[in-house]
């Protein structure tokens, strides 16, 4: 029994962030590991990409300089800039992401004019859509450089690259059932050593060949740029790779807050990144012939094999950091109504959003092995990294103009010019990523374009599901009404209805009466309402209003970030008479046998898609958390 999510406008009042009791420097040193593990592991491939074939770049000393002070300001403008500074003010009630964001555009000023409304919200699904093509691309692309790296140390051993990699991601999805929790304080040191190596090494470099310098002169970037003319597009495809991971910034706004993000990002991650780029390009500049693998080469050979195994404890964590993003992602589509209910485990029971998704964990597996196998290097797998991640900044960029449009009305013009040349910076980009659609890029591209067909497939058939109920269901006014209910005999219970339509009559109940013609004495129609918001407080979580003939009508109120414990929430009822949680309480599910017809709404293929995605779906009683030995299921067909 899925709940119907709600329009998010109104009734309820989010939860406002807890005061957080974890010490500034300790958010700040996990922010380290979970929000900065993929830009981090950037440097292990991006200048490789750079000079690569595809570029047509020489590793001429000015080229050289032109493309490190490239990737400098580029560091600077995107992710300093508009992720650091800017968007990381644009938090949904201290949550951030780009489906907390399109909530936040969608309902701010006129955004409840529901055609706008409406587009922002499927804007908001697009950029969810491409992340799981990132949650593919990123374990990867990362885990794969790394262990590339052997090459450098031992060239023999080339052939077991692969068979190493899918070891690697293999046992790292493995894992996952027992939960990040423990691995996690790990996480933070591990890339406190990563980015010092990363910014000790650059310095190096940087002392034996200072005219790298250079690069910090934004001159020499626009000077590169410019003198590219038609191959600038392969370029910014290379570039755009030493931004990846910018989307974690804002993803991962509430489970760390501004400030810790902001303070890594300041003191630490951005000079290691700068050093390490310019480090790199220092090396290139006394030795060209480093450029087949820049990053290993820039340490002495009884160095290489523990950066090779540092490099992929570090690429490890940046992987860790998306799949968990992706079990994020997913559970807050599922409770908004975009996915069916797929079983979730909560691995810690102090921290709600540490969760283990099954179902998400294999399919991921198998399609980074997938990836791993087809394309078969870092390099290959550079062209199909980056447009979707460059997608997203671009939907980000536009939903947080809309968000500060709603906001601040009467500054349309001036927030207008300030979004204006970071939405030219980000078509660039994307146009760059394009130029590589048929070396990769389709891969994650199509992997989004599927997502998205499924998603909203499931959203439109729920929505035709909820209609077809009320054409042929009955009223529950009507039913209070019209039918005697004193003749009908009240066996001495309290009777649940977990209904996706408050307003009528449950199926389950109809089927109680007409199979065992009785009643309840007491009878509780309970509905679920998500709201696109994270958090509902606990003190307005519920409401109730009497019927008569002992009948109520529950609404429970969630959050999408919120976990949908409805026995607990219903503890809060306050009606004389009647204990939810006592043995004489019974719940009962409508279970509906879908059907796909032609001519009954959607499109029959698109009804097939829906029937197969139900089947699907996870236990109700299971996803909100009912009582096993007290739950009765009765089913019915539907013909969509």
């Amino acid at each position: 029994m899925n709940a119907t999510p709600g329009s998010g406008q109104g009734q309820c009042s989010p939860q406002p962030v807890p005061a957080r009791r974890t010490a500034l420097p300790a958010l700040t040193l996990g922010a380290l590991g979970v929000v900065y593990g993929d830009i981090g592991t950037s440097p292990l491939y991006t200048l490789q990409a750079v000079f690569g074939p595809d570029t047509g770049l020489s590793v001429a000393p000015e080229h050289v300089v032109g493309a490190i002070s490239t990737i400098f300001w580029a560091l600077m403008l995107v992710v300093t800039l508009k992720y650091v500074i800017l968007v990381l003010r644009a938090d949904n009630r201290g949550e951030g992401g780009i489906l907390a964001l399109a909530s936040l555009a969608a309902h701010g000023g006129d955004g409840g004019a529901r055609p706008r409304r409406a587009a922002l919200l499927l804007m908001g699904v697009a950029g969810a859509t491409l992340f799981y093509g990132d949650s593919v691309i990123t374990p990867a692309i990362s885990v794969l450089g790394a262990v590339e790296g052997l090459q450098v140390v031992a060239p023999a051993v080339s052939e077991w690259v692969l068979p190493i990699a899918v070891c690697v991601l293999s046992a790292l999805f493995a894992i996952q059932r027992w939960g990040t929790g423990t691995v996690g304080k790990a996480f933070g040191p591990v890339m406190l050593l990563w980015f010092g190596v990363l910014a000790v090494s650059g310095l190096v470099h940087v002392i034996r060949e200072p005219a790298i310098l250079a690069a910090l002169n934004p001159l020499e970037a626009w000077q590169f740029l410019q003198a590219r003319g038609w191959k600038l597009f392969a370029l910014m495809g290379a570039i755009v790779l030493a931004l990846t991971g910018a989307e974690a910034l804002y993803a991962d706004l509430g489970h760390f807050g501004r400030r810790p993000i902001q303070l890594a990002w300041t003191v630490l991650v951005l000079p290691s990144l700068a050093l390490n780029y310019m480090g790199q390009g220092a090396l290139l500049m006394s030795t060209p012939a480093a450029v087949d693998n820049p990053f290993f080469r820039m340490f002495p050979q009884a160095l290489a094999l523990p950066m090779v195994v540092l490099a992929t404890l570090a690429a490890v964590i940046a992987s860790q950091a998306v799949i968990s993003g992706a079990y994020s992602m997913t559970r807050q589509a599922i409770q908004l109504g975009f996915l069916p209910r797929l079983s979730v485990r909560f691995t810690s029971a102090q921290d709600s959003g540490q969760i283990y998704m099954p179902a998400v964990n294999s399919l991921l597996l198998v399609a980074v092995v997938l990836a791993v196998l087809s394309f078969r290097s870092s390099s290959a797998l550079a062209g199909a990294y980056g447009i979707a991640v460059t997608l997203t900044m671009l939907l980000t960029t536009v939903l947080a103009w809309h968000a500060a449009r709603a906001r601040w009305p009467g500054r349309a013009g001036v927030l207008t010019l300030a979004a204006l040349p970071f939405a030219v910076i980000d078509l660039l980009l994307v146009a760059g990523c394009s130029v590589k659609l048929f070396d990769g890029g389709w891969f994650p591209l199509g992997l989004g374009m599927l997502l998205f067909i499924l998603m909203s497939t499931w959203s439109w058939g729920r929505a035709r599901l909820l209609q077809t109920e009320r054409e042929q269901g009955i009223a529950l006014g009507d039913f209070l009404q019209t039918a005697d209910i004193a003749d009908i005999h009240r066996a001495q219970r309290i009777a649940l209805y977990l209904v996706n339509n408050p307003t009528m009559v449950p199926n389950a109940l109809l089927h109680n009466m007409k199979h065992n013609q009785v009643l309840h004495k007491h009878n509780l129609i309970v509905h679920v309402r998500f709201h696109e918001e994270p958090w509902v407080r606990m003190d307005e979580r519920i409401e109730s209003q009497s019927l008569g003939h002992d009948f109520w009508r529950i609404t429970v109120h969630y959050g999408f970030m919120n976990v949908p414990d409805v026995p607990k929430a219903l503890a809060l009822l306050d009606i004389p008479g009647i204990d939810t949680a006592s043995l004489h309480a019974s719940w009962f599910l409508s279970h509906p046998t879908l059907v796909a017809e032609k001519g009954h709404g959607l499109s029959h293929w698109r009804s097939h898609v829906f029937v197969g995605m139900s089947r699907l779906s996870g236990s109700a009683s299971h996803f909100f958390r009912l009582p096993d030995n007290a739950v009765i299921e009765l089913g019915n067909r539907v013909q969509l």
